[in-house]
């Protein structure tokens, strides 16, 4: 069950990658042709635009059940960790480059995949881990717990709220009674 669980996670996390991956490799390439910059300030750009398409697409599509009580917290922890994956994916294009001297596009496109790929991995843990949370559960079962101990006190207190509710509504409507009877008296005797 927990293994079928993780299998569906990696595979939705795969698709929303596998886009993110695209836009990457794309906008890297279309920088890179098209502008004058070096190849690992193009690779940031578009790691830069495929971490704002893959937050979407693992917020709203991935971990759409997990926890939206802390956005901010999630969309910071979500910035701090895509950051250490921009630096580990493109710190392994700039060994590449600089290093190793190795500069054609096809080179930068394949130290480019094998950076986005370890980095995944990384990403994978961290987002799981620390940014798309799962809704504690043992709030949950304390909670259960809590009623399979004592469910009258669960049972009664809907039901006590109910009746006061009832009792206030009851009193309202007598005093508003009381304040109209006169008038509609009046309007009786004409």
């Amino acid at each position: 069950m927990r293994i079928d669980r993780l299998t569906r996670e990696a595979a939705k996390f795969g698709a929303v990658g596998g886009a993110g991956l695209l836009v990457n490799l794309i906008i890297f390439n279309l920088v890179r042709s098209t502008t004058d910059l070096q190849v690992v300030r193009a690779s940031v750009i578009a790691t830069v635009v495929s971490i704002v398409s893959n937050y979407i697409g693992f917020r709203y599509f991935t971990y759409r059940d997990r926890d939206k009580s802390g956005r901010t917290k999630e969309l910071t922890l979500f910035v701090l960790f895509s950051a250490v994956g921009l630096v580990i994916e493109n710190g392994i294009l700039f060994a590449a480059t600089y290093g190793l001297g190795l500069d054609s596009p096809l080179a930068s496109n394949v130290f480019k995949f094998v950076g986005i790929g370890i980095a995944t991995l990384f990403r994978f843990w961290s987002y799981r881990t620390w940014v798309f949370r799962v809704v504690p559960a043992r709030e949950a079962v304390a909670g259960a717990e809590s009623f399979l101990e004592d469910p009258g006190a669960y049972l009664d207190k809907p039901r006590q709220a109910y009746a006061q509710e009832q009792q206030e509504q009851q009193e309202q409507e007598e005093e508003e009674d009381r304040t109209t009877r006169p008038f509609r008296q009046v309007q009786r005797v004409r």
